[in-house]
């Protein structure tokens, strides 16, 4: 029965993860490989100063937002401009904080994203399938940061190199999910604006 029950739960998360939608994009990808102990905590990205004022803007944001809901019972025209406000300030935060940690050159790839999980190339020739990784992504232009942990599902050998990793998220959070969700969205309409632009491997495509 058990073990009934584990390839039912596994066949659910092999289609919820078929019906995810994914991009291929250029992102930041920070990345630490995970021992055992800590497989399940975000501890692999130090604590900066700055990382309990950012944890109070995010409390704030959120304050501001469940206010905005009610006010557009009131006053839609004034709803529309704070919130708009609101959105230029959130805008001004991630700039900010993008540009005191900058990301270096080869923290920058060309990656498959999608809201289940990541595939990208890389020189580390530790990883291997079954492996838990700490992943903190850059999500250019909004520069939108979410944190995840992630198992990698696939190494593929590419060339000499170095090889493609491909990882599921095993640990997101609401507010990073909501953030992937945005940035492939808007990926879209990006798309979508621009008929005539030949991109190579651009087609969003079920996950396969």
């Amino acid at each position: 029965m058990t073990q009934r029950n584990d390839d039912s739960a596994n066949a659910k998360k092999q289609r919820e993860r078929r019906n995810y939608f994914r991009i291929n994009d250029r992102i930041g990808l920070e990345m630490h490989k995970l021992p055992p102990s800590t497989q399940d905590a975000f501890s692999a990205f130090e604590n900066t100063p700055f990382t309990s004022l950012q944890a109070e803007f995010k409390r704030l944001d959120q304050d501001i937002r469940t206010q905005l809901a009610g006010l557009s019972e009131r006053d839609r025209a004034l709803q529309s401009l704070l919130k708009a406000f609101n959105s230029k300030l959130d805008i001004l935060a991630r700039i900010m904080a993008f540009e005191q940690n900058p990301l270096q050159p080869e923290h920058w790839h060309q990656a498959t994203l999608s809201e289940g999980g990541v595939a990208f190339f890389s020189n580390d020739e530790s990883l291997q399938v079954g492996d838990h990784i700490a992943m903190r992504l850059t999500l250019p232009p909004e520069l939108f940061q979410p944190r995840a942990i992630g198992e990698v599902v696939g190494v593929n050998t590419e060339d000499r190199d170095g090889t493609w990793i491909h990882a599921r998220f095993v640990r997101l959070e609401d507010s990073d999910r909501q953030q992937l969700a945005r940035h492939i969205m808007r990926w879209q309409i990006r798309q979508r604006q621009q008929p005539n632009t030949e991109t190579v491997g651009a087609n969003v495509q079920s996950a396969n």
